[in-house]
């Protein structure tokens, strides 16, 4: 029996590897037939045929395609024209290829049943359609793939409307290959199977070929496939991040960044195809009504440009050589008319619009803000552009931040697109500033320094300074872009990681603003535009509510705005215990709940305690309710803790339960501790060690002898009570919070002072810094 080298058959390059696997095959056939006695022929009948006339072994899937990747499957269809032997003839074939450690996926059929089945199942179909002969009579494999093609097209009409809503499903499920951190290279949209189904569609007539650049970003892709499979020994599809790094070595590629832009970019060109492509096939498949002559209808859209059916062409009097702003005015009509660029226009301008002038002229910058001022239509209009080199021509440099990858769990895109859905958010915002022709360029500029080495806002105002002189805008227009990128964080930072009733904080604000109202509209424009571009994660109606508290105080300052409510105001009790059994004065413990956008708003009265913040902060955490701002009042012996919290699993926070909670807590008779370290190790059993905790004070943003102190570490159960916990071992009291979390990292911030009213001095600190390390550390004693 003919022996496999599973070693061999992984180092081998592919078509080594096919090659080998079909002698194998070849010769596992040849036993079989040898080994598999055929029926006795009938005297007087007619003299028996060779053993494999009739009977053929075929290819489909990867192997069929000649793609057969390490540790691939073997999808494989024993084709026969009837003979009765065929079941022992399939199980003398099948079992050596089982005992050699290979998965199999089989099947024994006819050619009639086959195309039957083809005929019925949009995907027997599409496998079909890569049916290559292996061994046997290649008449029956020749019979096949006629039959099969022939029965493909006739049923297109059926089956390329399921073979569409499966992939929009699928992509739906999974997501773009262009835009995931860990793709599926096979099954993400735009990946490998993306470049199946375009020859498929081509099958079946409906379509051209694949151009050469998608036949290339496929090879790259399938490339990719191999490495990883090499790398990780094992049949997987999905880059993870962790075989990154050595599929890239294998590849030559500087580190895993470039190979997830590399990948980026195939999917997002093979995804670019499909999608030009089923444009096509849909309207092929749209029934119309029969007539003798039929005539297509151009209504004129712009100079040079003209709407026909779906698209936006040229003209017949177009220039496009001699048209520098052809391009752009194009593309604002197609955004405006929510149409697409033919792709054939894109063709003609890709290879005959010149450069543009420097500084642009005017009426080239009024379309290009034209189509910023699409929105969502703009989007693939803009894709359109990218596709064809277009873009990075007019802004030569969108080529650093094309298919660039961002690490961060909240980002859904790479660079390049973030900007461009952050523009098209930025469009829905222009009534609510005085300059919205600002906001849309700097919405689709603002990340634009990422494509450089250093801190992208640093690197960012420098090379926003040159595109905006490039695109003619006055100096005064220049400048305000330049800050905007320079502080396009500003407001979500502040809002998220201080006290907005401080007067310090509104002071930094407008110190950093110089006092600009318009610049703090387009700044507020701008923050909504990138959170909204990034994820609901990062941009929760909490935030959102947040920075707008922000925006309203610094306008309030400037005298454009009335002086808004606290953000956190206490509400009225909903429920009372009885008073805790504790030393010195005591009360009841009180608890209001009250229903606050995204979340809710708790009230906590209790006798005041050292520590009370933090017993609260743990009570509150047992209940699966994550905090996000905090404040604390005392007034004769009597604490207020108000905090803003979202439920982690959506239960609502029930009064009774927190009241009874804090009571106990404060009786000494509910373990806070050990219940929080039960919680982390019930919720956090595989979690990785983070980076070391970081500790930062800001003296210059606190008021008076209140100190403020920044705690930057690794999320975990109760980490709010622990730091808290230590603030007030260190002899610190805490009177106000804010709580953000960033992926796997909280940032917390802290208002704290010294119970006697003086300045932290240099010891105090040491002291909390030590505590607040060992708190984040998880290493603290229990209380």
């Amino acid at each position: 029996m003919p022996v496999l080298d599973l070693d061999a058959l992984t180092a081998a390059t592919r078509p080594e590897r096919v090659r080998l696997v079909d002698e194998w095959l070849t010769g596992l056939l040849a036993e079989a037939l040898a080994g598999t006695p055929r029926p006795s022929r009938r005297r007087g009948g007619p003299p028996a045929e060779p053993a494999g006339t009739g009977l053929a072994l075929v290819a489909v899937g990867s192997l069929g395609r000649r793609e057969l990747p390490p540790h691939g499957d073997l999808d494989l269809v024993l084709v026969h024209d009837g003979r009765p032997e065929i079941a022992a003839l399939a199980d003398a074939l099948w079992y050596p290829i089982w005992d050699a450690g290979l998965r199999l996926d089989h099947s024994v059929r006819t050619v009639g049943e086959a195309v039957s089945v083809a005929g019925d199942d949009v995907k027997a179909g599409l496998g079909l359609l890569d049916a290559r002969h292996v061994a046997g009579d290649p008449e029956v494999t020749a019979g096949l793939r006629t039959a099969t093609l022939g029965s493909w097209r006739q049923h297109a009409g059926r089956l390329l409307p399921q073979l569409r809503d499966l992939r929009r499903g699928r992509s739906r499920q999974i997501g773009e290959l262009g835009f995931l951190l860990e793709p599926d290279l096979k099954e993400a949209y735009g990946g490998l199977r993306e470049g199946q189904v375009l020859r498929a569609l081509a099958a079946a007539q409906l379509a051209d070929a694949p151009p050469a650049d998608a036949g290339e970003a496929y090879a790259f892709l399938l490339d990719v496939r191999d490495e990883l499979r090499r790398s990780s020994g094992r049949a997987t599809d999905a880059l993870v991040r962790q075989e990154q790094r050595p599929v890239a070595a294998a590849l030559g590629l500087a580190d895993d960044d470039a190979l997830l832009r590399q990948v980026s970019l195939a999917g997002r060109r093979l995804a670019f195809v499909a999608d030009e492509t089923w444009r096509r096939v849909d309207a092929s498949l749209v029934r119309r009504p029969r007539a003798r002559y039929r005539r297509v209808r151009r209504e004129p859209l712009a100079e040079g440009l003209v709407r026909q059916g779906d698209e936006v062409v040229l003209a017949r009097d177009a220039r496009p050589a001699a048209d520098p702003g052809l391009v752009l005015r194009g593309a604002a009509a197609a955004a405006r008319a929510d149409l697409l660029l033919s792709p054939y226009t894109l063709k003609v301008l890709a290879v005959h619009a010149p450069p543009l002038p420097e500084p642009w002229p005017p009426e080239v910058r009024w379309s290009f803000l034209r189509l910023l001022a699409s929105g969502r239509s703009a989007v693939s209009v803009l894709e359109q552009l990218d596709q064809e080199g277009l873009l990075s021509r007019m802004l030569p440099e969108w080529d650093r931040v094309r298919s660039l990858p961002q690490r961060h769990p909240w980002h859904r895109f790479t660079v390049d697109r973030h900007l461009v859905e952050a523009a098209a958010a930025a469009s829905e915002l222009t009534r609510d500033v005085d300059r919205p022709d600002l906001l849309l360029v700097g919405a689709l500029l603002h990340d634009i320094g990422k494509g450089w080495p250093g801190d992208h806002t640093e690197v960012g105002v420098v090379v926003v300074g040159e595109m905006a002189a490039r695109m003619g805008f006055s100096q005064p227009d220049v400048d305000t872009l330049v800050a905007m990128v320079r502080h396009h964080l500003l407001l979500p930072d502040v809002a998220t990681r201080r006290d907005l009733d401080d007067p310090l904080t509104v002071d930094r604000v407008v110190e950093a603003i110089g006092g600009d109202g318009a610049l703090l509209q387009l700044l507020h424009g701008l923050a909504q535009a990138d959170g909204a571009a990034t994820s609901t994660s990062a941009w929760s109606p909490w935030k959102a509510h947040l920075v707008a508290a922000l925006v309203a105080r610094v306008a309030a300052r400037l005298g454009s705005a009335p002086l808004p409510e606290p953000v956190l105001e206490p509400t009225a009790p909903q429920v009372s215990t009885t008073a805790p059994a504790i030393p010195g004065r005591t009360e009841p413990v009180t608890v209001g709940v009250e229903d606050v956008l995204d979340g809710q708003q708790i009230t906590i009265g209790a006798p005041d305690r050292p520590g009370l913040f933090s017993l609260c902060a743990g009570v509150l955490a047992l209940n699966q309710l994550d905090v996000r701002a905090a404040r604390v009042s005392v007034a004769d012996g009597h604490g207020t803790l108000v905090f803003a919290v979202r439920p982690r699993f959506g239960r609502a926070p029930v009064p009774e339960i927190l009241a009874d909670g804090v009571r106990a807590a404060l009786e000494g008779t509910l373990p806070l501790a050990e219940r929080l370290r039960q919680r982390e190790h019930d919720y956090s059993q595989d979690r990785a060690p983070g980076r070391p905790p970081r500790i930062s004070w800001f003296d210059a943003e606190a008021t008076g002898v209140t100190g403020l102190v920044e705690v930057r570490a690794s999320d975990r159960a109760g980490l709010l009570h622990r730091l808290t916990a230590a603030l007030a071992d260190a002899g610190l009291d805490v009177s106000s919070a804010t709580v953000e979390t960033l992926g796997a990292d909280a940032v917390d911030a802290f208002y704290v002072s010294d119970p006697a009213g003086t300045p932290i001095d240099p010891a105090q600190r040491e002291r909390a810094e030590r505590a607040l390390v060992a708190a984040a550390r998880g290493d603290t004693a229990d209380r």
